[in-house]
Formats: C-alpha cells, sequence, structure tokens
C-alpha cells in the first residue's frame, strides 16, 4: 500500500506541474480596477438579483454593487457595518466576517446568514448567526439570531465558509481550533464541532436548538457525537462550494507541514486529519500514526510544499465565457499566488492539473473564490483587489 501511495503521489505532483496547455490561452487579470476594498473576503450573490454583486470585508462590513467592471467607491452601498460585533486583528487575520450565505428562498423571506468571530468574551469564539434583509435593501442589525457558538482554543483555524446545499441544508466549515497538530485531536473527535462540516436545517427549530438537526444526518443517533456533524477530519476548510451540476461538495482543506489537499466530501466521511496530511502519515516525525484505512477517505488531489503551502479553494467553473473549463475546479495558493485548474474523472479516478498564469502575480495574495449569477468566477485578495479569468491575448 505504500508502495501504490508513493506512485500516485508522484503522478499528482507530475500532474500539478504540467506544462497546463489546457490553459495556455486564459490569464488571471484585475477586475473592478477602481474599486477600492479592504480585505474582501467573500464576493456572491444574493441568488434574485442577477446585475448584483456583495463583498464581504473581513474586518465585519458588507457591501452590495452592480456587476459592471467600471464600478468605483460610489457604486458601494452599505447593507450591514457589523463592524463593532466582529474581532479581527492583523496578526490573527484568520478571524472576522468570514462567511456569508443567502436563503435558497431569500426574494420570499429575506433571510441570510454569517460566519463571524465575536468581539469580547469568551476569546476566539466564532458563531453562524441568522439576519433578515429590510425593504430598503440594508440588513436589519436587530434581527440577529445566533444559531451556533464555538469557542476555539486558539486564534486560527477558523474554516468560516457557509454554503447551502441542493437539500436546501446549510453547510458550514469549522476548523480544528488552531495551533500546530492539532494537539487536542479534535480533527478525529465527533464528540466536538471542531475540524468538521457541519449540516443543520435553517428552517425548522428542535427542542432547545434555534435550528434542526437533518435526521439523516450521519451521527445524529450516535451516542457522544454532535449531531451537526456532516463530515469530520478536517484540518482548515478554506473554501467550500457545491458544484451546481454534479452537487458534489468540493473542499480545500490546509494542509501543514508538507502537503495541501482537495477533497470531494460525502456524508459522514472521514478526510484523516490530524493522522493524516494528504495522502501520508502524520506527523512524518517517527514514521507517523496511521497508514491508509478503509475508513479514510484519500483526496481526489495533494500538492507539495515545493509548490506552495497554504491552498485557497475553489469553485467548479459552470459559466459561458470560458467553455474550455467547463467542470474544472480552479483554485489557488495564498503564499505563492499561482492558480490552478484541476479536472477530476470520478469514474477513472484521473486527475489533470494545469497552472493559469497570473498577471502581476507579485501584487496578489488569493484569499477567496467567488461567482456572479452567470457562474463567472472571481479571485479576491488580501490587498483589496479583485481578480478575474481572462483571455490570454
Amino acid at each position: 500500500m505504500r508502495l501504490l501511495s508513493l506512485i500516485l503521489t508522484c503522478s499528482l505532483l507530475a500532474a500539478g506541474m504540467a506544462s497546463g496547455e489546457e490553459t495556455s490561452s486564459l490569464k488571471i487579470v484585475r477586475a473592478f480596477p477602481d474599486l477600492p476594498l479592504n480585505r474582501p473576503i467573500v464576493l456572491t450573490w444574493d441568488g434574485v438579483h442577477t446585475d448584483q454583486l456583495y463583498v464581504v470585508d473581513q474586518v465585519g462590513k458588507i457591501f452590495r454593487m452592480p456587476n459592471k467592471q467600471s464600478n468605483t467607491e460610489n457604486d458601494l452601498s452599505l447593507v450591514l457595518d457589523w463592524e463593532e460585533k466582529v474581532f479581527y486583528y492583523d496578526k490573527e487575520n484568520e478571524q472576522g466576517l468570514l462567511g456569508l450565505a443567502f436563503h435558497p428562498k431569500f426574494k420570499e423571506n429575506g433571510q441570510f446568514f454569517l460566519h463571524y468571530t465575536i468581539e469580547g468574551k469568551p476569546e476566539h469564539t466564532n458563531v453562524i448567526s441568522r439576519f433578515k434583509m429590510g425593504k430598503d435593501g440594508k440588513a436589519d442589525p436587530t434581527s440577529e439570531e445566533v444559531l451556533i457558538s464555538i469557542t476555539h482554543p486558539f486564534w486560527n483555524h477558523k474554516g468560516g465558509g457557509l454554503a447551502f446545499g441542493p437539500d436546501g441544508y446549510l453547510y458550514i466549515s469549522v476548523g480544528d481550533g488552531g495551533k500546530a497538530n492539532d494537539p487536542f485531536g479534535n480533527g478525529q473527535n465527533k464528540g466536538t464541532l471542531l475540524g468538521k462540516i457541519l449540516r443543520i436545517d435553517v428552517d425548522h427549530k428542535d427542542k432547545g436548538k434555534t435550528y434542526a438537526i437533518p435526521k439523516d444526518n450521519p451521527f445524529a443517533n450516535e451516542k457522544d457525537a454532535k449531531g451537526e456533524i456532516f463530515a469530520y477530519g478536517f484540518r482548515n476548510v478554506w473554501g467550500m462550494n457545491f458544484d451546481p451540476k454534479t452537487k458534489q461538495l468540493w473542499a480545500a482543506d490546509v494542509g501543514q507541514d508538507l502537503w495541501e489537499e482537495i477533497d470531494i466530501v460525502v456524508k459522514g466521511g472521514n478526510y484523516g486529519w490530524n493522522v493524516r496530511e494528504g495522502m501520508h502519515k502524520f506527523p512524518p516525525v517517527l514514521g507517523g500514526v496511521s497508514d491508509p484505512r478503509p475508513d479514510m477517505i484519500e483526496p481526489i488531489f495533494e500538492y507539495h510544499h515545493d509548490i506552495g503551502k497554504s491552498i485557497t479553494g475553489g469553485f467548479v467553473y459552470r459559466g459561458k465565457k470560458f467553455p474550455e473549463l467547463n467542470g474544472w475546479y480552479l483554485y489557488a495558493d495564498y503564499v505563492t499566488s499561482k492558480v490552478w485548474a484541476l479536472k477530476y474523472d470520478e469514474k477513472t479516478k484521473a486527475v489533470t492539473n494545469r497552472p493559469i498564469p497570473v498577471e502581476n502575480q507579485k501584487t496578489s495574495t488569493f484569499i477567496a473564490f467567488g461567482n456572479d449569477a452567470d457562474g463567472e468566477l472571481y479571485l479576491t485578495d488580501a490587498f483589496g483587489q479583485v481578480w478575474q479569468i481572462a483571455k490570454a491575448d
């Protein structure tokens, strides 16, 4: 098994360093070049207004703007100023306002959901809250209803993702609690929400809760397990989205020592952290803890820290402007500012990975992907810039 794993890893690395013939006609360029932003961590639309985009500033503000390249500061409309409620500190920049998701029936109920780190005590606490949009297009700050509160032992590895699945449930990515090595073993502990992807029903309420646990959640009836858990064994999922065509849930899990990974997440899946990192034993010292096991799911792809050091996920492209990218998963690396497109064949398990050149690469540090109503993708970076795909010529 070890030899097979090594052979597979070598083939994936070779794919990751391929010349990129499929994407040589494309590049990543600046979008909205005259738009001043701070730290845009989410860029999305509300499922209703096809000509609008929402931008979330990690510091704690939400803006709406037209979906047009000529936007300037005057085109930004403040939807919610939550900065006093959000804890963000540049030297602890995995906290803040991290996630935004609009209810599938937003047009009817005006509901949207935030995932953020709270200002105050207890420290390092993230909440997932429900809000309502007013008829004036601004959020009602008095409408907040906290659904889940999760205190982390350390400041990093918050996760922060929110996405509604095709089943209408809200999916939430939560990091392992922080520090190196997952010192409390949260990833493998089903008795905690840390190191997990959660799934909850926001349209109903169980007794004593502001939401309901779906009855078919994999551990809903398991003693000492948290019923909210959909999948576990994650370190810090940074980017989690559903393919609108296949309905599969894709997640990019940030590695620690050597490997960054991409997972297709299934109900009840165990993705290995902290006894596995990518397709390898963890920790590597003294041979690690665990060989591949039938009860753990290996990533569909990994890349070594010789190539990049912190993965930023990621969407499967289903837009119309670039048919050559249809069905490819786009992702980036936070440290190196490289961008790739990955094609996965579920039947053969074959993976093809191609780089997409970035124009003025040294001026970007990609922190998130976003999309508009047409399925066109954007990248955002830590310098307040937005990027998009373009033809190389």
